[in-house]
């Protein structure tokens, strides 16, 4: 299959998928998603893989929601949602990482927010570069969380650190994040590259099939009733009326028409 906005790579065992709009910092757009759907299963479907490693082009991992791209296609933000076709694409692959039988890497090479932060969180093992800057900006905006952030965060960092990154929007680094577990390690940006294969290397070595069941039975501990929560997130709806007035402003430093 031929991507326009993703690049897929193999060596060996290990998978690569990497997001590739680097000029919008790897902002989400439905199409991306799609790709990123498709190559997530080819992958899953290939018994001779046993990692896969997702990054960035560029000084981003995933900046988030591309909403100047969603503005253009005329969807209605106003209620602090990105949109059915957005929404339903994120969720599948966010679903996808988490379930396919692979071990699965996040190499967060650079900026990550919001929808980018919320797809990170569905690596089994996440690797950041000292460098990286994250946060969740959906209160920025006035938008709230539809893929899960609010189930998996917690379970990262504590439900107490959770809602205090979540109600300050606050930006860390990628060392803090290791530091409070929101990372598995941190190292510097040029040291990035080899040592996420070298966590890759070590896990090859061991059983496929040992790594596939340890996957699902460390899912299954985690989605103790996470289920639930999912399902309330994504069907609970909110007034918050200042939306479309964050929404502008955001959209004017942007250069583009609030």
């Amino acid at each position: 299959m031929t991507y326009a906005h993703i690049i897929v790579g193999r060596d060996g065992p290990v998978a690569t998928i990497t997001l590739n709009r680097a000029d919008a910092m790897n902002a989400l757009i439905p199409e991306m998603l799609v790709e990123v759907d498709a190559a997530l299963t080819d992958i899953a479907a290939d018994p001779a893989i046993t990692v896969l490693v997702m990054t960035g082009a560029g000084r981003a991992f995933c900046a988030g929601v591309d909403l100047k791209a969603l503005q253009a296609k005329g969807v209605d933000l106003s209620q602090g949602n990105v949109g059915d076709e957005l929404n339903n694409a994120a969720r599948g692959v966010i679903e996808k990482i988490e379930t396919m039988p692979q071990a699965t890497i996040a190499k967060v090479n650079g900026f990550t927010f919001t929808g980018g932060l919320e797809l990170m969180l569905a690596f089994d093992i996440i690797i950041t570069a000292e460098e990286a800057k994250m946060g969740d900006t959906h209160a920025v905006l006035g938008f709230r969380p539809t893929w899960g952030l609010t189930q998996r965060l917690p379970r990262k960092v504590g439900t107490m650190r959770a809602k205090e990154l979540s109600f300050t929007a606050r930006t860390i680094t990628g060392v803090e994040a290791a530091a409070m577990g929101l990372a598995f390690e941190a190292v510097p940006l040029a040291e990035l590259d080899a040592h996420v294969d070298s966590m890759a290397a070590a896990i090859v070595r061991n059983s496929p099939g040992s790594v596939a069941a340890y996957k699902d039975l460390y899912i299954k501990a985690d989605n103790a009733g996470q289920t639930e929560g999912l399902t309330y997130e994504r069907d609970t709806a909110y007034n918050i009326p200042d939306v479309g007035q964050r929404l502008g402003d955001f959209m004017a430093k942007l250069g583009g028409k609030g």
